[in-house]
Formats: structure tokens, sequence, C-alpha cells
């Protein structure tokens, strides 16, 4: 199977504050998009195979807002992008692996993703995407 690192997601205060340091090295940015269930706002930055996702909270009580809180503004998680999601999951479990949610969720341009919970992977949020 062939892995690829889908992006790297940045926790921010402002989406407006954030992207005006990529918009001035000439990258482009794509419209913002809300994700309801995680309670942010996203924009998706491409840089070469991978991009760069800027995360703001849309509510006190998201998983942003609560890391900004605790640790500032910076790198949230690594997202890493998998041929088969449900499979990658379920070897995951069987293995004893810890994940934040065994549910497989749609978020941001209609991707399907899981999350592996930082006491599995050495200190770091992961995100796994379907490809």
């Amino acid at each position: 199977m062939e892995f690829n690192i889908d992006h790297l997601g940045i926790a921010v205060k402002s989406l407006a504050s954030a992207k005006s340091i990529y918009e001035k090295l000439g990258l482009s940015i794509s419209p913002e998009e809300t994700v309801e269930q995680e309670r942010v706002r996203v924009v998706m930055i491409p840089v070469g195979a991978s991009r760069l996702e800027l995360l703001e909270a849309t509510s006190e009580d998201s998983t942003i807002a609560k890391f900004i809180a605790k640790r500032g503004e910076g790198l949230h998680h690594v997202c890493l992008r998998v041929p088969d999601l449900p499979a990658a999951v379920d070897r995951l479990k069987k293995d004893g692996v810890r994940l934040v949610s065994e549910e497989i969720k749609t978020g941001a341009g209609g991707h399907q993703y899981v999350f592996v919970h930082p006491s599995s992977t050495g200190g770091v949020l992961l995100e796994l995407v379907q490809e």
C-alpha cells in the first residue's frame, strides 16, 4: 500500500490573518469551508503534492479552540492519504491502536477521515484520509 502526506493541519485564531503570508508568497488558497461536526472553518493551500490546512474554530468548545487555548497556534495534526481507509482502520483496531473515534467521518471537500490518538503515535495527532 502506498501512503502519502495529504496535508498538515495548522490551528489558527484567524483564517484571514493566517492566510495572508501564504497569499504574499503567491500560493493559491481554496475558498473557506465550514465543517460543522468539527466546529471549524478551513482553507487548503496546495504546496507541491501536499497541502497546508488552516483551521479556525467556530465555537469555543471545538477541538481547535481548546488546542489553541492550551498550546497556542501551530501544528495540530499530520494527515496521511491511504488507499483503503476502512481496511486501515480495521487493521489498526485489530492491533490495539487507540483511535480518537472508530467512526469514519466526512469532512472538508467530502473527504472521509479518522483520527489516530496521539498516545498511539508518539505524541502526534494523526489523521488518515481516504485517497
